[in-house]
């Protein structure tokens, strides 16, 4: 195997929630590896929209917001008529609401569904239709720590993340013979907004850091390497897998 297994050159990646985060650290690694991207979400997107520029890349920015039903038809749609393809698809926006299992609202488990796990479905299947047409192509939704773990408190984001693993494996089960690869990516505890408040709580941060075998919270650039993996030609033989990117959480 050269390193020309990994790269991306001529690709077209469609990454949700790409404003920040993990959705703009992979963004910027596809970038890197030669993919231009098309940068879905309901935030501004300029930063991501420089980095991946200053790389010599293409970035198309498409607002979207994956609560609404028409949504993910709608993006597809958008994004073959600006890009022209899509060769990777990339699952990345989601949402987590909070409570007490017996207090959770309807409207939060509805909401958390929608997003985390509705929207992927009809990005994977709109998606995956473009690319059987053209008999290849990349599929990597993203899971989390919780699509093996029942944590506490978020009883809609752990449900969306197990189906998410799921559905996954379906999907790979099915396309695989297709010319598709379709795995997904668990992050573990990372530095993001969404971790601003369990960082700031002292005695989680250190209980948290405590369980890491690395010792240390992940950073949205540890996601580069992955994605470039499972996006590239390198990753041509893994299907239906769930790649933990954790600093050991879930073998600790």
């Amino acid at each position: 195997m050269t390193q020309s297994s990994f790269t991306l050159n001529g690709k077209v990646a469609l990454v949700t929630g790409a404003s920040r985060g993990l959705g703009q650290g992979m963004a910027v690694g596809l970038a890197e590896a030669g993919a231009d991207v098309i940068g879905a979400g309901i935030s501004d997107m300029s930063e991501t929209r420089m980095q991946v520029e200053e790389l010599g890349r293409k970035f198309y920015e498409i607002k979207s917001d994956l609560s609404q039903p028409a949504a993910a038809k709608q993006l597809v749609l958008d994004a073959v008529s600006e890009a022209g393809k899509i060769d990777i698809l990339v699952n990345n926006a989601g949402i987590i609401k909070r409570s007490e299992a017996a207090d959770f609202s309807d409207d939060d488990w509805n909401a958390v569904i929608n997003v985390n796990l509705n929207s992927v479905f009809q990005l994977c299947r709109e998606v995956g239709n473009h690319m059987l047409e053209n008999g290849s192509g990349k599929i990597i939704n993203i899971a989390s720590m919780l699509s093996f773990q029942g944590g506490l408190r978020v009883p809609a984001y752990t449900a969306s993340k197990h189906a998410v693993a799921g559905l996954t494996k379906s999907l790979a089960n099915e396309w695989a013979s297709k010319g598709i690869n379709v795995n997904a990516i668990a992050p573990g505890y990372m530095e993001t907004d969404n971790t601003e408040a369990l960082r700031a709580n002292e005695e989680r941060n250190t209980y948290i850091t405590s369980r890491i075998p690395k010792g240390e919270w992940g950073k949205p650039e540890d996601l580069k390497g992955p994605i470039v993996f499972l996006a590239s030609e390198a990753s041509s033989y893994v299907n239906g897998h769930v790649l933990c990117v954790d600093g050991g959480w879930m073998s600790s």
